[in-house]
């Protein structure tokens, strides 16, 4: 939006050329989410308190988040709200990927705030159903696919890239679409997993979202691409923008939700920012890399199924909980180390991912 209006000041001031670049834009963006958190945070945070939107604990959790029960919930729509604004104010609204990104971030969003709803709202402990849920995942999901897949305008928008070799790109055809819906869908489900502990998932999101954003930049930047042997997409570069409202958003988010923690995200932030990770793999076709940096979503993913497959045939659980942070709790850890080493394990997992780019 501001991008239309220096364009207008240019005709009268040459100096406002300097917003054109990319990576001005993303800092502005970042800080305006950022500023925009400390602004809203503290009086959602009231809101929420005022109404009694406060977490519902589960009775068979550790024992040490019973005193967590009433901490107000749903503050993940103070991220989204950061997120959009930030992102319709700094870029360029003409590109595509930009308003793909966008909308499956918000419409997963709508999911989590009703699934938390009828859970603090109408006392109804189970929330949206897990069949409602994954139903309106998959539309949006299925949707955001078939759009990229009909609109490509470039071979490599839809072939299937492998990290660490420079020349293996395959056409997947139809296939495209599967792929998007399961990595979309499969990243919201993740980083809702991991959202279990007072910073958790917030952290690793904002490493993951600075990374694709980075990958974003130099995909869309014909050189950078030549050199590094990763596909030139020209309409990528855009995403370093909203990837950078994510950073700054998410960063003024945990300023609220560090450990002890004022506010949770709750279900309407952890599947929209799942999904917007998944949809940024896609549009830069990172899908692997997006694996190895977000390690930790999907070793808590995999926590949850080797629980439940392990009980349902033999009776018998491998884990003292899932998922796996709960594990190391009940173990004894105190939180705030889990919380970190989490964060230590993605650092060095988000490195592992930007240096593929290289090592081919």
């Amino acid at each position: 939006m501001l991008l239309y209006l220096t364009d207008y000041l240019m005709n009268f001031d040459s100096g406002f050329r300097v917003f054109q670049y990319l990576t001005l834009r993303a800092i502005l963006g970042a800080l305006t989410a950022l500023i925009i958190s400390f602004i809203i945070g503290p009086v959602m945070i009231k809101k929420l308190t005022r109404r009694k939107i406060g977490q519902m604990i589960r009775v068979d959790g550790p024992e040490s988040h019973y005193e967590k029960a009433g901490t107000p919930t749903m503050g993940g729509a103070l991220i989204l709200v950061a997120i959009t604004i930030s992102t319709l104010l700094w870029s360029d609204l003409e590109n595509r990927y930009v308003w793909v990104v966008l909308l499956v971030t918000l419409g997963h969003g709508v999911i989590g705030f009703i699934d938390d709803y009828k859970k603090v709202m109408q006392g109804n402990s189970d929330g949206l159903s897990a069949r409602a849920k994954l139903f309106w995942q998959s539309v949006i999901a299925l949707t955001a696919g078939i759009f990229l897949y009909i609109y490509a305008e470039v071979p490599a928008e839809t072939q299937f890239i492998v990290p660490f070799f420079k020349k293996i790109m395959l056409d997947m055809g139809w296939l495209y679409i599967v792929v998007t819906y399961f990595v979309i869908v499969g990243t919201s489900n993740a980083v809702n997993l991991t959202d279990g502990l007072d910073g958790l998932a917030i952290m690793p999101t904002v490493m993951v979202a600075a990374a694709l954003g980075i990958i974003a930049y130099l995909s869309g930047h014909i050189n950078f691409s030549e050199y590094l042997s990763i596909p030139y997409l020209p309409e990528s570069g855009e995403l370093i923008v909203f990837c950078a409202a994510l950073v700054g958003a998410g960063l003024g988010f945990l300023w609220f939700n560090a450990y002890p923690a004022m506010v949770f995200m709750g279900d309407v932030g952890a599947l929209a920012l799942g999904a917007a990770l998944g949809t940024l793999a896609v549009l830069v076709r990172q899908e692997i890399v997006l694996m190895i940096m977000g390690g930790v979503f999907v070793v808590e993913t995999v926590s949850v199924i080797i629980q439940v497959v392990s009980f349902k045939l033999r009776g018998k659980r491998v884990f003292l909980m899932a998922p796996i942070h709960h594990h190391f709790e009940l173990k004894g850890w105190p939180e705030p180390r889990i919380i970190v080493r989490f964060w230590i394990i993605t650092f060095i997992l988000v490195l592992i991912g930007l240096a593929t780019l290289k090592i081919r």
